[in-house]
């Protein structure tokens, strides 16, 4: 395909800038966001062992009535977990505080039985630590709020659009030598040939799942504004969204219903489906509702987790099955397919383990797109400067570099964190503790890199990162408890492990054999000495 030059330089400007301005973010949220495909078994992962608790018949008969009876904040909702796991302590639950839009909770308690029998409650200070993955995926571990939204949030949606642009004008740029270069790993002395080759490779493989995840963060990001929008030109003042018949509450004595009736129904509605909690909510509101999260590895799910089914908690009437795959009218599959292509919550492990192999190669794209576009502008300054290139490529070179890799190293810090320092943690609450050790990794990799150059910096903190993940491992194996289903993480954090260990051996070949006009040249007599 022939594309006239004046074209070409116009998307490769727009691609580099594009690109360049929100890759730093976007390899934070891509690597954030490739580990919160796994946030339940992080989870468990790093949660002491749970106390034994009842089947769903006993807190159906027993347990229920007896903890609304003791506990008044939970009249106002609470949740039944009908699946053991590691990081939830007992049966049932419930937020005693205000809950925060968007926040790790802080907060939250949960009854059970002792081994007498007897009832037993207590608070926990539980803030689960994929909840803090997660909102580095959504926020780029920017601080700070705009209204009712983290501002990160808003700073993700520009990123994507600029993300968007960027993959649109790289296509244009690689179409005239797609069917020329598409495979080509052409390895060689031109090292810059062989990284641009696999950024391509990379890239061009996995584009329509770059498409879907840039357009889906703009509207994340951007749905509030969406909706007043549709609401101020559409629906001119009319509520976008009315109540289902049927949902208020019966009378002021109406029992709600028990855990078996529940199930019982939800078979009915959802043969097939496997119950993962009820969510009891809003009880002392006029909407109260009741939503049954289900779990089926072979649909399109609405979330990153589950397909949801909401009744009436006094009568059982179906209020909304909408998120019920098979079940969607028009609008809603098309939702339902929207949020099941960002979060990958189709195919079951398969899918999930797909998801991950391309958010790490997203990470991977930023990454190498940075380094490649620095290598560019570094020679073309020292052919017309002399060697030593702009301090401004020199900065973006070490901000690129400890950015990247500390946000690596501050998520790898967090998981340590959540195990090591469970019971300790220098007086400092779950929440602060894990956010405290993030930034101490970023930070850190951030000063490391503008004192000692991006060269300097790139296989010291690569190995730093490789024992961190490394360290994961024999956490569980040589430290306070290990759950035997969670051998996934530990083997993931090993591999992981070797491959930045393999990185950091690479790195320090190539500060061996850097050409002077390179963004490398800077670690060159430093190796050589200490060869």
């Amino acid at each position: 395909m022939k594309i006239p030059s004046e074209i070409l330089r116009v998307y490769k400007t727009l691609h580099t800038w594009t690109g360049i301005v929100s890759g730093l973010v976007l390899f934070i949220g891509f690597f954030a966001g490739a580990l919160t495909l796994f946030k339940q078994p992080l989870d468990r992962w790093a949660s002491p062992p749970a106390l034994a608790w009842q089947s769903a018949a006993a807190v159906d008969d027993l347990l229920v009535p007896e903890v609304l009876a003791a506990h008044p904040a939970a009249r106002a909702g609470y949740t039944v977990h009908l699946r053991r796991q590691e990081h939830i302590p007992g049966p049932i639950s419930w937020q005693a505080g205000p809950e925060g839009r968007g926040e790790i909770e802080t907060e939250r308690w949960y009854a059970g039985r002792n081994a007498q029998g007897q009832l037993q409650a207590a608070p926990l200070a539980q803030s689960p630590l994929g909840e803090l993955v997660d909102l580095l995926h959504r926020t780029a571990g920017i601080p700070g709020r705009l209204g009712d939204e983290h501002l990160g949030v808003y700073v993700m949606g520009v990123a994507a659009v600029l993300y968007f642009l960027a993959l649109v004008s790289g296509l244009v740029l690689y179409l005239p030598t797609l069917v020329k270069d598409f495979l080509a790993l052409r390895r060689g002395n031109n090292r810059k040939r062989f990284w641009l080759d696999a950024h391509n490779l990379v890239g061009l493989a996995s584009l329509p799942f770059h498409l879907v995840i840039s357009l889906t963060v703009i509207v994340f990001a951007f749905h509030d504004e969406f909706y007043d929008a549709l609401g101020a030109a559409v629906y001119r003042a009319q509520p976008m969204f009315t109540p289902p018949a049927g949902m208020g509450r019966p009378g002021p004595e109406a029992p709600l219903l028990s855990v078996s009736r529940v199930l019982e129904r939800v078979r009915q509605e959802a043969p097939g489906f496997e119950p993962l909690r009820l969510e009891f909510m809003g009880l002392d509101s006029p909407r109260p509702m009741l939503r049954v999260a289900l779990v089926d590895g072979q649909h399109r799910l609405h979330g990153p987790e589950a397909a949801y089914l909401v009744l009436n908690p006094y009568t059982g009437r179906v209020l909304n099955d909408s998120m019920l795959p098979g079940r969607e009218n028009a609008w809603s599959a098309w939702v339902n397919t929207f949020f099941a292509v960002h979060f990958g919550s189709f195919g079951g492990d398969t899918g999930r383990w797909l998801y991950l192999a391309l958010g790490l190669g997203g990470a991977f794209l930023f990454y190498s797109g940075n380094l490649l576009w620095l290598e560019s502008r570094r020679r073309r300054q020292n052919s017309s400067r002399g060697s030593g290139g702009g301090l401004a490529v020199q900065r973006m070179a070490a901000a690129t570099v400890g950015s990247c890799l500390g946000a690596m190293l501050g998520i790898g810090l967090a998981l340590l964190a959540a195990k090591l320092l469970h019971a300790s943690g220098w007086g400092l609450d779950l929440q602060t503790r894990y956010l405290a050790a993030y930034y101490l990794g970023w930070g850190g990799c951030l000063l490391h890199a503008f004192l000692r150059g991006a060269s300097r910096a790139a296989p010291v903190q690569l190995s730093v990162c490789a024992l961190v993940a490394l360290a994961m491992p024999l956490s569980s194996w040589l430290g306070p408890w290990a759950h035997g289903s969670t051998w996934g993480v530990d083997l993931g954090a090993l591999i992981l492990a070797l491959a930045l260990a393999w990185a950091a051996r690479l790195t320090r070949r190539r500060l061996a054999g850097a050409d002077p006009d390179t963004v490398w040249a800077r670690g060159v007599a430093q190796v050589q000495r200490l060869n």
